[in-house]
C-alpha cells in the first residue's frame, strides 16, 4: 500500500486538493443548477430578452395607430376599407386574387 501511495504525486495526495476538486466535479457536473444548465439558462433569458424588446415595440405601434383610429376618421375609413374590405354604398369592390408563382426544383 506504502508503495502505491509513493507513486501517486504528493498534490493529489493533498486533503485540500482532493476535497476542492470534488467539490468542483459536484458544482460543475452532478448539481441541479450545473454548468450546463446555467449557460441554457443564459440563452433562454436572452432570447426572451429579445421577444420582450419586440413586443414591447409593437406594443407602442398598435397604441399609436389606435390614437390615430381614435382621432381620424379619415384613417378608420382607410384602415376598414384595407382590412375588412369595406366599400362606399355607391361603389362596387371587386377582389382581383393574386396569381402564385411555379418553382421548379
Amino acid at each position: 500500500m506504502t508503495r502505491f501511495l509513493q507513486h501517486i504525486p504528493p498534490f493529489l495526495r493533498n486533503k485540500y486538493f482532493l476535497s476542492f476538486s470534488i467539490f468542483l466535479v459536484i458544482i460543475v457536473f452532478l448539481d441541479k443548477n450545473d454548468l450546463f444548465t446555467q449557460l441554457d439558462r443564459r440563452h433562454q433569458l436572452k432570447e426572451l430578452k429579445h421577444s420582450k424588446d419586440y413586443y414591447s415595440t409593437q406594443i407602442t405601434a398598435e397604441r399609436k395607430e389606435l390614437e390615430a383610429l381614435k382621432n381620424n376618421p379619415a384613417i378608420l375609413e382607410k384602415y376598414a376599407r384595407e382590412k375588412y374590405l369595406m366599400k362606399r354604398a355607391d361603389e362596387e369592390l371587386f377582389l382581383v386574387p393574386e396569381k402564385t408563382r411555379k418553382t421548379k426544383n
